[in-house]
């Protein structure tokens, strides 16, 4: 009689400690956010730049430098950009370097030194601020 209560407590200790391993190894569930649901991100709104139209270190590349020193190259297939180097304007259009900032990897260390200066900027309107540049 002391034999089958021994082997019968056993035998449920082995059954309630494989139960518990099955209820550990389960992975737990973390919901996944489609790409649809994300918030938009800064990249995608329209900014400003008021500044100099200067052409740029390549052929029919154009720059502006904005009034927080932060040099922008210019892009766009509706706005004629090089029709206006030289005179002081106002751009309207999206940052395209904000959002390739964003997609770094999380935990990635960037150095000082060596933080992007430039943007580039898809530019959808122009006005025309002054003639000539003002220094």
């Amino acid at each position: 009689m002391k034999k089958l209560m021994f082997v019968l407590f056993a035998f449920a200790l082995l059954a309630s400690t494989v139960s518990l391993a099955q209820d550990a190894a389960k992975p737990e569930t973390v919901p996944v956010v489609a790409p649809a649901q994300l918030t938009p991100t800064a990249a995608a709104q329209p900014i400003t730049v008021t500044g100099c139209l200067q052409k740029g270190t390549q052929p029919s590349e154009v720059t502006i430098t904005g009034a927080d020193a932060k040099i922008y190259d210019l892009r766009s297939d509706g706005v004629k950009l090089d029709q206006h180097i030289g005179q002081q304007v106002t751009v309207t259009g999206t940052d395209s370097s904000q959002a390739k900032a964003e997609e770094k990897k999380e935990g990635q260390v960037e150095n000082a030194s060596s933080k992007e200066a430039y943007g580039n900027l898809s530019v959808t309107d122009l006005k025309m601020v002054s003639e000539t540049c003002t220094k």
